[in-house]
């Protein structure tokens, strides 16, 4: 996953998948983009006038963690 922020534009993009292939933006918010690829999935969510949607100084360094099921 790739996270970019463009302070001029004050948007904030994350790439989910970097493989190349056709993707259609599908508008969710006013907000808010998705880039759907291949199989319909989701390859990257834009996210438009970022700094009054986001706490831009919390994504970095970006956490996570893997949840696991019991089953």
């Amino acid at each position: 996953m790739r996270i970019q922020y463009d302070d001029k534009t004050d948007l904030l993009y994350f790439r989910l998948d970097e493989s190349k292939q056709d993707i259609i933006n599908k508008r969710v918010t006013d907000n808010v983009v998705l880039d759907i690829g291949k199989d319909n999935r989701i390859v990257g969510i834009e996210i438009l006038e970022a700094s009054k949607h986001v706490s831009l100084e919390s994504l970095l360094p970006v956490k996570y963690g893997i949840l696991k099921t019991t089953g």
